[in-house]
């Protein structure tokens, strides 16, 4: 699948601009195995990178003006890297300009190029496809005037280009898809970026993304909301403990201690945080220890708690995940992402993928009138140079 498309990109880069590429750049999207709606929270997360990615390639041409191609949107733009970069209307190349601004304010010097890219990373599927053209071209163009950027501060500077083009996302995005690794999982300690790499080993079970095919509008407004709500929590608890500073310093006694003080939503958010910090722990020690039905319990865990108490959930997820719990050969599923739509990430026992997939499709068609869409997913490496053979 991949060879497919990267074959595609060099030919469509002779073809428009009639020379080889000098860079082929693959930058991976990215899965959240559990630890939802923690990065903001100062937590711990457990993403990795995956084996769906975005090609490019790239080539100096010379001038101050850059021209990129999006291949599957039949669009481009050029860009003068001199001028000051501007938020356009068109939304695709505000990320990429947001990378050029990005090396710009820091200092980094780089001339012209040409670029194209094209893309088997499902778009609104809650895989970062966002994070993956941030990170992909930007570590194309270090990679072709030798800046020697390092890994962790392409994945920053990523970051702070999304927020430039104004989503306030936290670092798990970024960081998985720079520093992901084959067959490992990222435990990122979000409020210190250290980070440890855990085996993904889950044996006799794949990782099958069951995609809901829907994107309700809540999402911005809620995660807007989600955010302010625990900024209320973590201060009540703050003024009654001095000595916690964040929510991973929190028990869930703590929390439970002080619900009389908070809204009902105030604490129902917070009580989530602490529970989802802990099953993040536990979660890297099933791994270690190869326990992956412990490890698929945890995901039933984490998705009650976002449906009943982050309430990010939606009907359609709801009902994804509820049916794997009457599966016996699925042992873990729940919404992964924002919520409000999007997939659900399933551990299914191998040799039974095509079945449930049929069935999960009939049923959810049945009771939404809605085409279940699903992706097979294998941990892949992080951001990296394709050798051309």
């Amino acid at each position: 699948m991949n060879d497919i498309l990267i074959q595609k990109t060099i030919t469509f880069f002779k073809d428009t601009f009639s020379a080889e590429p000098e860079k082929i750049v693959l930058s991976p999207g990215r899965i959240n195995i559990i630890g939802e709606h923690i990065d903001y929270n100062d937590g711990f997360v457990l993403p990795a990178a995956i084996d769906k990615i975005i090609c490019f390639a790239f080539k100096k041409n010379n001038s101050k003006t850059s021209k990129i191609v999006a291949i599957d949107l039949d669009d481009s733009f050029e860009v003068d890297i001199t001028t000051e970069m501007e938020l356009t209307d068109n939304v695709w190349t505000n990320y990429l300009r947001g990378v050029v601004n990005q090396l710009k304010i820091n200092g980094f010097v780089f001339e012209g190029f040409n670029c194209v890219f094209s893309s088997n990373i499902p778009v609104g599927s809650g895989l970062s496809s966002s994070a993956a053209l941030e990170c992909g071209f930007l570590f194309g163009i270090n990679e072709l005037f030798n800046l020697d950027i390092k890994r962790i501060d392409i994945a920053l500077m990523g970051q702070k280009a999304e927020h430039w083009v104004g989503i306030n996302c936290g670092i798990m995005d970024q960081f998985s898809s720079v520093m992901g690794q084959e067959n490992k999982v990222i435990k990122i300690d979000c409020r210190t970026l250290e980070f440890e790499y855990h085996n993904a080993n889950f044996s006799d079970y794949s990782l099958i993304l069951l995609d809901s095919n829907v994107k309700h509008s809540l999402m911005t407004s809620a995660y807007n909301q989600r955010r302010q709500q625990c900024e209320e929590g973590i201060t009540i608890i703050k003024n009654n403990f001095p000595e916690i500073k964040s929510f991973r310093d929190c028990t869930e006694q703590n929390v439970l201690s002080l619900q009389h003080l908070m809204s009902e939503d105030v604490f129902k958010r917070s009580h989530f945080v602490v529970k989802e910090i802990s099953r993040v722990t536990k979660a890297c020690e099933a791994l270690d220890n190869g326990d992956i039905e412990v490890l698929g319990k945890l995901m039933f865990e984490t998705h009650e708690g976002l449906s009943s108490e982050y309430e990010v959930s939606c009907p359609e997820l709801d009902f994804l995940v509820n049916l794997a719990k009457e599966e016996k050969s699925v042992i873990g599923s729940r919404l992964m992402g924002g919520g409000f739509g999007g997939c659900t990430i399933n551990l299914v026992k191998k040799g039974e993928e095509k079945a449930i997939k049929s069935k999960f499709s009939k049923l959810y068609m049945e009771a939404f009138g809605i085409e279940l869409k699903n992706y097979d997913v294998k941990i892949g490496n992080g951001t990296s140079l394709y050798k051309n053979k």
